[in-house]
């Protein structure tokens, strides 16, 4: 007699002899010509064969065939399997968010196993695709831009390359952030510095813009004006700085930790809208008239507004945790909002360069190469510093290793504990 389990995952097999696949309850498995299943394994979760038809597992036997008759694919490819999720008691504390209770990856997790993870359901997955479809988007944009202006040449269009470069750069390294921070503890803290070193690299990309072409008439050539690319200079060391910073202070004082990384990105956000705040006041005034750009910058204010509440209230996993720890938590909003945002913010700045071309350059100076890419590149290098020093400590700090947190871990979890052996224990 049948088991029960043979007609919940049937079993299809090639011609007696033959190499072929075979599916089982397991996955799916290599038959070799004896007849004999080879012990590697497919990392099939679910049955998910049984959905298809006789027609559907006959083409995707030939496929299979076909393909490792073509590739010789050795066998350690043909047994990936997704790794395997925990929840929020079997992992340290610094890899804990609020309100997510499931949906974690293992702490030390290799890099192929972060790759996979960003194809499997964790609480991160979309927090990675959030930021790295966008990052296509903006160069795809940025591709247009190239083939309609002139980048090498025309000074006026170098603030511009300037702010694209940076909206390329930032969604990129928060997607490999989030994609390799469960390595280690130290790799997640160091993955963190880089995105922070982005982001404030980002504010830097609009302080040059803003400056070139969102200036106020009335400030055009004023000592704000001239001084404005320097002064963002330091608010992007010191935003890097102190967001660096509270890692450290994360697992003793989260709240203050907190509330320095907000502080820490709200300073230069506010510096670099100075001369759009203005603008919008004198408008509200009825001294100006109402454009495409304004429109459009009233859009991203709006959705950089609703970047900041979501990065720092964790709604709505507050109100009711575990109930979006895969979907819809605060994280993965405010990455939609940031660059929903930052598209609002890009289609603002074209319009304003665009409109105000001939008045700006026959009124104030032509930007230069080094108020631009100058600024830009002493900017990555000394972010690099911070980032490099910030690493350095880290690595000589022994209680920021994840320590507290790993000893109940692997108690709650024995299939933790011995994967992850080498981990420091709980003081």
């Amino acid at each position: 007699m049948k088991k029960v389990s043979d007609h919940l995952f049937p079993i299809w097999r090639g011609a007696r002899g033959v190499q072929g696949w075979s599916w089982g309850r397991s996955g799916a498995k290599w038959e070799s010509a004896g007849g004999e299943a080879e012990d590697q394994l497919l990392g099939f979760d679910c049955p998910v064969w049984c959905v298809l038809c006789r027609g559907g597992r006959a083409w995707l036997q030939g496929a299979c065939q076909r393909g490792r008759g073509a590739f010789r694919l050795p066998a350690d490819m043909l047994s990936i399997k997704l790794p395997q999720l925990f929840d929020i008691h079997q992992v340290p504390k610094v890899f804990r968010e609020d309100g997510i209770i499931s949906g974690y990856r293992h702490p030390r997790s290799s890099a192929l196993d972060c790759i996979l993870s960003s194809f499997q359901m964790t609480n991160e997955t979309v927090n990675i695709w959030t930021h790295f479809l966008p990052t296509w988007y903006f160069l795809w944009r940025f591709s247009i831009l190239c083939s309609t202006l002139n980048f090498l040449t025309e000074s006026y269009t170098w603030p511009l390359l300037v702010y694209m470069l940076l909206i390329c750069v930032y969604p990129f390294t928060s997607s490999c952030a989030h994609t390799f921070s469960t390595m280690s503890a130290e790799a997640r803290h160091i993955c963190y510095f880089f995105d922070y070193g982005a982001l404030s690299l980002y504010s830097l990309g609009c302080a040059i813009t803003y400056g070139s072409y969102v200036m106020p008439d009335c400030w055009v050539n004023s000592w704000l004006h001239e001084h404005f690319v320097p002064i963002a200079i330091g608010n992007t060391l010191f935003c890097t700085s102190m967001s660096c910073y509270s890692r450290f202070l994360e697992l003793q004082f989260p709240r203050k930790s907190k509330i320095l990384r907000t502080g820490a990105f709200v300073f230069p956000f506010l510096f670099d809208n100075i001369p759009l705040f203005y603008r919008l006041l004198i408008c509200c005034g009825g001294s100006c008239s109402h454009t495409e750009a304004l429109s459009s910058h009233c859009y991203h204010l709006i959705f950089a507004f609703l970047t900041c509440f979501l990065f720092a209230s964790h709604l709505p996993e507050r109100l009711a945790p575990g109930r979006f720890d895969y979907f819809g938590h605060s994280h993965q909003l405010f990455h939609i909002c940031a660059v929903v945002g930052t598209h609002f913010q890009m289609e603002a700045v074209l319009a304003d360069m665009t409109s105000r071309q001939a008045w700006l350059i026959s009124q104030a100076a032509v930007p230069s190469f080094l108020g631009t890419m100058g600024a830009l590149a002493v900017s990555v290098l000394l972010n690099l510093g911070i980032i490099s020093l910030f690493s350095a400590s880290l690595l000589q700090t022994p209680h920021l290793n994840a320590q507290s947190g790993v000893a109940s871990a692997r108690h709650s979890n024995p299939g933790l504990s011995q994967q992850a052996s080498a981990e420091p224990k709980e003081e």
